[in-house]
């Protein structure tokens, strides 16, 4: 039997951070993933993180996993792959199929960091080939590069719905709708804003009634449903796809718990295990950190783990009580801070009427995934000036402020409390550098200038599809809801390490629109 201070089962965001804080204080640590490929999730997270700078904000989830692999190997951390624990017991053992064969591994402490797998719904089609799940379409895309699909219908727009279906667009395919049960989006609002002006229409109280094919997905039906969750006849609406991607919650993975003995609990999240704010279990000596012991963003996953490693380190006696609650205290303070707003846990499944600031929360963003003309200019980051001004369209009390940080001449304020809505500092002048363009991780943040040519209003927004247009091209400038609303020509596009693949489009629309005008199509030929 082999021997560690301490095991970490999952090679995810949570277990890396949780080996590299633990192998930093001298113990001997062992990882197990049963992936051919460790960072987890993280690898198919090619969009830019939320939060602040301690929370790895505005940098892409497959940078954070580089960064961590390459910390956890130059701590020393063992990393076994293809190795799928198969028991967890009382007494700290640990089997692990690897191969053919069956190794048993002791710890003298244990941390569990299984994450989370993706649930489904069942409906007549569900089995059908083109029926998959939103996590295993980003796996096809983002790590294989291989296309899901070319017609894709999304259920589910929760923050995995809205974030798949933009990467889906990435790749080339057509989203043709996003539908949820629900009353509302229950993403973040940025994110289901930016697939709306991409012409992607919202279809909420809606549900998938059958999926159609003989032998793959040809198309699909859904339908209005009432307040019983019964579909309302004559509601039906077809279309024609190839793939039906479901993002329909998680579901921590926490069996191996429940077979160590630690003492479990039944949540509106899932089964998951009574843990204190160190992660530590019923069970002295093990932890649990990230999704399996409740589902959160990566960001807070990190966190967790980092602290269930120095925990770890404290319970074998690798340092002392103070040291612990020394580094306890930041960690504590990072995570609560990702834990405000409108998304914190105790606001899930609430509907929430007004920000924090008393702004009346838009019924349009809830309802149809964009804020309508006739609301936006109620926030405090959409301003009218002269020159050249940022237009901030972040309406929801969010954990985010790079766009803070970029802005050299802190015209962007947002203040000590992240999920502040950002306003602008009407005392102090853009210079139209565009770094809090291509910082916003939400793409919510727009330059505009009415004061370069007369009649015209340039608009510089972010972009991150390609090929890219070039200076000269002309198209359709989109609104928020994706509708065509005016002639457009690029006159920029700004491409640069620091903005890491979000681009800048500059793009000329009539001065009457500038309000309006908040993508770019470009015409085909």
């Amino acid at each position: 039997m082999k021997r560690y201070d301490l095991i970490i089962i999952g090679a995810g965001p949570a277990g890396l951070s949780a080996a590299i804080e633990a192998a930093k204080r001298g113990l001997k640590v062992i990882v197990f993933d049963e992936n051919a490929k460790p960072g987890g999730q993280l690898f198919k997270q090619i969009h830019k993180f939320f939060g602040s700078k301690e929370h790895k904000a505005k940098i892409r989830g497959f940078k954070i996993g580089d960064d961590l692999l390459k910390e956890a190997n130059d701590c020393g951390v063992r990393v076994e792959l293809n190795a799928i624990v198969i028991g967890l017991y009382l007494d700290k053992e640990v089997t692990v199929k690897i191969g053919d064969e069956i190794i048993h591994y002791k710890g003298d402490s244990i941390i569990v960091a299984t994450g989370a797998s993706e649930n489904m719904v069942t409906f007549d089609g569900w089995t059908l080939p083109g029926v998959i799940g939103a996590g295993a379409a980003q796996t096809m895309m983002n790590l294989h590069s291989i296309k899901p699909g070319n017609r894709v219908l999304m259920l589910g727009t929760g923050n995995v719905g809205l974030v798949v279906s933009f990467q889906l667009m990435q790749a080339g395919c057509e989203v043709v709708a996003l539908v949820d049960a629900a009353l509302k989006v229950g993403g973040y609002g940025v994110h289901a804003a930016k697939v709306a002006r991409c012409s992607v229409p919202f279809y909420l109280s809606h549900t998938i009634i059958k999926a159609e094919g003989e032998e793959c997905v040809t198309g699909v039906t859904i339908g209005e449903i009432d307040n019983s969750w019964r579909t309302i006849p004559g509601s039906e609406k077809h279309f024609e796809v190839d793939t039906i991607c479901l993002a329909v919650g998680l579901s921590p993975m926490s069996q191996l718990l429940g077979m160590s003995g630690c003492k479990m609990k039944e949540t509106p999240g899932g089964f998951v295990p009574e843990c204190d704010e160190t992660g530590a279990t019923s069970i002295p000596g093990i932890y649990a950190a990230g999704d399996v012991s409740g589902i959160e963003e990566a960001s807070s996953a990190m966190i967790e783990g980092r602290i269930a490693g120095i925990s770890a380190a404290e319970y074998l006696g690798f340092i002392t009580k103070e040291e612990l609650q020394n580094n306890l205290t930041e960690l504590e303070k990072a995570l609560k801070s990702l834990r405000e707003g409108m998304f914190a846990p105790e606001n899930r499944g609430k509907i929430i009427e007004k920000t924090d600031e008393g702004i009346e929360v838009s019924d349009s963003l809830l309802r149809k995934g964009y804020v309508d003309e006739s609301e936006i200019e109620r926030f405090p980051g959409v301003t009218k000036r002269a020159g050249v001004h940022p237009v901030i369209e972040c309406t929801q009390n969010i954990p985010c402020n790079p766009c803070q940080d970029a802005c050299p001449k802190k015209v962007i304020k947002i203040g000590e409390k992240i999920t502040s809505l950002p306003a602008v500092d009407e005392m102090k002048d853009c210079t139209g550098c565009g770094l809090c363009v291509a910082s916003c991780s939400g793409q919510a943040i727009f330059l505009v200038n009415e004061e370069v040519e007369p009649g015209y209003t340039f608009i510089t927004l972010p972009y991150e599809f390609l090929p890219l247009p070039a200076s000269g091209d002309k198209g359709k400038a989109l609104d928020r809801s994706g509708k065509e609303v005016c002639e457009a020509e690029i006159i920029s596009v700004k491409s640069s390490n620091g903005f890491d693949h979000t681009h800048l489009l500059t793009m000329k629309v009539p001065t009457d629109m500038a309000m309006k005008a908040r993508f770019f199509r470009r015409l085909l030929v």
